[in-house]
């Protein structure tokens, strides 16, 4: 057994919300200066060298790589031999957040009620998932998701019959249908299995693994594959300016469904993806 003092909690969390915000993930790096040498529209090639331009300054002179600095997405993987002392955890967790967006002069866009919309003014409370894993450590994903490209996810409650094409015409309606609206270049997280609720938690933290990585399950590696080929082919482009690089990743997740059903999630993330992954 191991035990570990909430305090860190709150001190990596406020740290990995300011990373999150000023500075792009190495993979997200590599992956859009891999599209500007790929991308065949000199329009397109221009936006994401400006793209990138922007991100430069955000992290030389610490500003946020975009002014939507996003609702707090926290994954915690718990090893089952750790003991948890000095709080709540769910209390560490937002006040990690809290202090990273107050101190680090993040812009603050929570409410606290859906309709009544009165601000938290420390963008808390965190969208907290958690799971139980083997071992004595904890893995912590902080993802800032901004509200741009959230609003251009979609659920899909499929027939059985509709098949791998069902899911393949869903993932390309939602990303036809978000156009221009999602920032594009963008990441794209599917679900595909579960209930309602689990496909599109797992769209989220598809979100979350390092940029082309693909599925260790041959046809959903094929699936990503395939999905990212015709996701460009259709022309939005960097900005939504016309190209040849609608997005940049497809990443597929899967679990077990009942005989009934094929849920399907699409969480889209702007070109940004803001994600950092930490072990304690």
């Amino acid at each position: 057994m191991r035990t570990i003092n909430v305090e860190e909690i709150t001190r990596n969390v406020k740290e990995m919300c300011i990373e999150a915000n000023h500075f792009l993930s190495p993979d997200m790096d590599k992956a859009m200066k891999d599209a500007e040498k790929s991308e065949e529209a000199p329009l397109g090639r221009q936006i994401l060298g400006q793209l990138q331009e922007n991100l430069r300054i955000a992290a030389e002179d610490m500003i946020p790589i975009c002014q939507d600095t996003g609702m707090a997405v926290v994954f915690l993987e718990i090893g089952q031999d750790v003991h948890l002392e000095g709080g709540l955890l769910e209390d560490a967790v937002n006040e990690g957040v809290r202090q990273g967006y107050v101190e680090g002069f993040l812009r603050k866009s929570v409410v606290s009620d859906p309709i009544i919309r009165d601000n938290t003014n420390d963008n808390t409370p965190a969208v907290l998932h958690t799971k139980i894993v083997a071992g004595n450590c904890m893995r912590i994903k902080v993802a800032p998701k901004g509200f741009g490209s959230e609003n251009m996810s979609r659920v899909f409650m499929l027939k059985p019959a509709q098949g791998i094409e069902g899911v393949k015409e869903a993932v390309l309606k939602a990303v036809a249908d978000a156009g221009p609206n999602a920032c594009p270049p963008m990441v794209v997280g599917v679900g595909i299995g579960g209930t309602f609720e689990k496909c599109a938690l797992m769209a989220k933290e598809a979100l979350t693994r390092e940029t082309g990585c693909h599925s260790e399950i041959p046809y959903v590696k094929e699936l990503e594959e395939e999905l990212l080929k015709k996701i460009n082919n259709l022309g939005i482009g960097p900005g939504g300016l016309g190209g040849t690089t609608t997005a940049l990743a497809v990443h597929v997740n899967t679990y077990p469904t009942h005989i009934a059903g094929l849920p399907v999630g699409i969480n889209i993330c702007c070109h940004v993806n803001r994600h950092v992954i930490r072990e304690i």
